[in-house]
């Protein structure tokens, strides 16, 4: 689907990775379409799953969750079912804000949240002590957000 693409739509798709709530008659100024031809454009780039999911950015701290942890999560058996057993509790989860799959030394990496230390340590006993199958995670506290985001360079 992404040949088909032409610059209407990527423009399109730019703009709304920097604001999904952009309004319409903008993104057809920005594109030179009219409204009703970016509507349609809209339409086809969510049906076609081009667009996944259109989302607020909450500011964590002002929610209480200051804490960005990164964990490394080993597995004692990596067959599907265990695999998939991770990772429905991993997605299941709300304080799992991206859940990786990945090669190398973990079999998981995890970016979580949490209002604290005790917050965090409760996460661990849920996903981690509480899973016989998980042989050692190892963590990384986040000193700063530098950049957070989703956004693909298109």
């Amino acid at each position: 689907m992404t040949t088909n693409l032409d610059d209407a739509d990527l423009t399109i798709l730019r703009l709304l990775q920097k604001d999904c709530r952009i309004g319409l008659e903008q993104l057809a100024q920005d594109c030179s379409l009219s409204v009703p031809s970016v509507q349609r454009r809209l339409k086809k780039l969510r049906e076609s799953d081009l667009i996944q999911q259109e989302v607020a950015i909450l500011n964590p701290a002002r929610f209480s969750y200051k804490m960005t942890f990164v964990v490394l999560v080993e597995l004692d058996r990596e067959s599907l079912d265990q695999l998939d057993h991770f990772r429905k509790r991993a997605k299941a989860d709300p304080q799992v804000q991206q859940c990786y799959y990945v090669t190398g030394d973990a079999d998981f990496i995890l970016i979580c949240t949490a209002q604290d230390m005790q917050d965090f340590e409760a996460l661990t006993h849920r996903l981690f002590f509480e899973n016989s199958n998980v042989r050692r995670f190892r963590t990384s506290v986040a000193m700063e957000r530098t950049k957070v985001g989703m956004a693909l360079p298109i």
